[in-house]
């Protein structure tokens, strides 16, 4: 199949192929954008609570929250239907089953209609907010695959934004359409994206894992601009199909198990970033904010407006790691993020507790300042982290992993907050303030920086060096290519590595110097 063709004589290649597989992609963290943002607007209304009977703090958090359980559940199962139906066909699923769930959630009679409504849309969007990533990082260039994914999750706020706004304009209907039309977009997008996903290529790393060369170099030399020949393009296809069969004549299993003991830390490092993700209070805002700005003293529909004004200012937040994050690399954008987002919501607690004249209005700044230092750092960093860690092998596993993390907290964060924002009041701001401390602390010690490495070189990032040893001991000429360029970068990590002990500001920006030495294998490199 011709990928994104426009005729059977011309197609896209190149850029404009990457930009648009980028774009569909996209649609599907659009979607849980959307679904998380809906919600906090439909809540409120006045409509929707006399549909379902004024429903308690912890029904209201249930029925939110309930998404993130068949979230959970697909996320976690998302590894191995990756790996069988591959990038392409998972995508397709996901986006057909929150369709569904969108449908459920639109002409639901009742209370657990809608929750099962929310469970069947959770199951796709764990297959796509797992699948995703993983697609848009093994089809993008290693220097370009940060403003990418980034660029991605900018697609997500914008998903959130878009809610929180048709919510706003909905709300002034005189009817239960107030939220189901808000409810029923996610139906027209699901749509969309499955239709999509059928013109789109196939991941090029996931055809070569199966054997089907000819179609991975095909899209392969799509990407590089539509010629076969193309050196730069038959040098990525030759290192790629080299680290798979070298790892399959070294036996390792692809089991979670074996992925498990063999790296496990990089497992631990993909989990954790989403984790903090939600432990640093975003969901608080994403789902109750109108909720939050009642509490601030902002009433009923000028509720859901501070939370659109907050949602365009969350977007453009988005924009910079575009620039950034490929220069400043992944740890300085999640360090100074979580920095400012614990300020941030200390200073929150702080104006709820004085409850003065001011606190209002400060509420919102000091929320719209929340949210912008989010959506520049720890909302799309840790969405690229895990699928670039993560070895080929286990790559799908080892993300499913990380995003069922997202969810379970998600699922957690969703089903308290109301609870919390009642007992401890003020107090939950701050108590988030120190989880931003956490992942602070947890960031600068532990969190290798992976900007501009290829995916296929990430075990020197790592330091585990034996599988370069085994490759020096090949005798082939194309392991010999291989383990000289695979030497260069563990050296070139080793040097960066002693560089980085030499004060707090070498830790802070981490491995940036030595993103030169990471480059793609050149024709000809092997005979130097």
């Amino acid at each position: 199949m011709v990928p994104l063709s426009l005729s059977p004589r011309r197609r896209l290649v190149g850029q404009p192929l990457l930009y648009a597989i980028s774009v569909f992609a996209s649609l599907g963290v659009f979607l849980f954008g959307y679904d998380q943002g809906v919600m906090s607007g439909v809540i409120t209304g006045p409509y929707f609570l006399k549909f379902f009977n004024d429903p308690s703090a912890l029904a209201v958090g249930t029925m939110v929250a309930v998404l993130e359980v068949g979230a959970f559940v697909t996320s976690v199962a998302a590894g191995r239907i990756g790996d069988s139906l591959g990038r392409r066909g998972t995508l397709f699923v996901g986006a057909v089953i929150f369709a569904i769930g969108g449908a459920i959630q639109t002409f639901t009679p009742g209370f657990w209609i809608m929750v099962l409504g929310r469970i069947v849309a959770g199951f796709g969007v764990g297959l796509l907010s797992t699948i995703v990533p993983i697609y848009q990082s093994e089809i993008s260039p290693p220097d370009h695959r940060g403003a990418l994914a980034c660029m991605e999750f900018s697609v997500n706020v914008f998903g959130y934004a878009s809610s929180v706004w048709i919510g706003y304009f909905c709300s002034f209907m005189e009817s239960d359409l107030t939220w189901r039309v808000p409810l029923s977009v996610q139906c027209f997008i699901g749509a969309l994206l499955a239709a999509g996903s059928l013109a789109m290529p196939e991941s090029p790393r996931w055809l070569i894992d199966n054997d089907k060369d000819e179609e991975g170099m095909r899209v392969i030399a799509d990407l590089h601009g539509g010629d076969p020949e193309d050196l730069v393009a038959r040098a990525e296809f030759q290192e790629i199909k080299e680290r798979v069969m070298l790892e399959r004549e070294s036996g390792e299993g692809r089991t979670y198990s074996v992925m498990w003991q063999k790296y496990k830390r990089r497992v631990l490092l993909a989990m954790s970033s989403q984790a903090f993700a939600q432990l640093n209070g975003i969901n608080v805002i994403s789902y109750y904010a109108p909720r939050v700005f009642e509490e601030a003293g902002w009433v009923g529909r000028d509720a859901i407006l501070m939370t659109g004004v907050n949602a365009i200012i969350y977007v453009l937040s988005t924009i910079p790691p575009w620039y950034l994050v490929d220069r400043w690399g992944r740890r300085v954008i999640l360090l100074t993020g979580a920095a400012i987002m614990g300020v941030a919501l200390a200073l929150t607690g702080w104006w709820m507790y004085i409850d003065v004249p001011e606190t209002a209005k400060a509420v919102v700044i000091c929320v719209i300042i929340f949210n912008a230092a989010f959506g520049y750092s720890w909302g799309p960093i840790p969405w690229l982290y895990p699928p670039e860690i993560m070895p080929l092998t286990v790559r799908a596993k080892g993300v499913s992993l990380s995003t069922a993390t997202n969810w379970a907290f998600n699922f957690l964060v969703g089903e308290m907050t109301p609870y919390l924002q009642e007992v401890i009041q003020w107090r939950l701001y701050p108590m988030h303030g120190f989880f931003c401390a956490c992942s602070f602390i947890v960031v600068y010690f532990l969190y290798p920086e992976t900007s501009g490495v290829p995916l296929e070189e990430m075990d020197a990032v790592f330091g585990e060096e034996e599988l370069e040893e085994r490759l020096e001991d090949e005798e082939s000429e194309r392991a010999s290519l291989f383990s000289r360029h695979s030497q260069r970068s563990r050296q070139s990590l080793t040097t960066t590595n002693k560089s980085r002990r030499t004060g707090f500001f070498s830790r802070l920006i981490g491995r940036s110097e030595h993103r030169a030495s990471y480059e793609p294998i050149r024709d000809g490199e092997g005979d130097e």
